[in-house]
């Protein structure tokens, strides 16, 4: 299985970016989708992007839509969520996962079998 480590999260105010990272460790992101996922206390893993190894196109939840942009480097060993006009809505531990979903299923969490060690968002307005 891939390792994956993240970088990036903080603490920031609303209307402001972040940019998350994630690197595979030993291994690349070719072959597998890469996806962003955020948790916020009490609830489920939220399904926030997704980009399959063989389509450029991301996919996007809806509230993150025309904010977020969800890309990989050209070694395909890094990926990246730029967040912009973040709210307090967004407030939430991101993780970063990998894994082989058919595309009905690349919204869920359990699709995935690689994830990241997580990184905590805060907005505050």
């Amino acid at each position: 299985q891939v390792q994956l480590v993240q970088s990036g999260g903080g603490s920031v105010q609303t209307g402001t970016s972040l940019r998350l990272s994630c690197e595979t460790s030993g291994d690349t992101f070719r072959g597998l989708t890469a996806a962003w996922f955020r948790q916020v206390p009490g609830e489920g893993r939220e399904f926030v992007a997704a980009m399959r190894p063989t389509n450029s196109n991301p996919y996007y939840a809806d509230s993150v839509k025309g904010r977020f942009t969800f890309s990989r480097n050209s070694l395909q060993n890094t990926v990246f969520l730029q967040m912009n006009s973040l709210t307090p809505q967004d407030t939430a531990v991101y993780y970063c996962a990998a894994g082989r979903p058919i595309t009905s299923t690349l919204r869920r969490d359990a699709s995935y079998a690689c994830w990241g060690q997580g990184a905590q968002v805060t907005v505050s307005s």
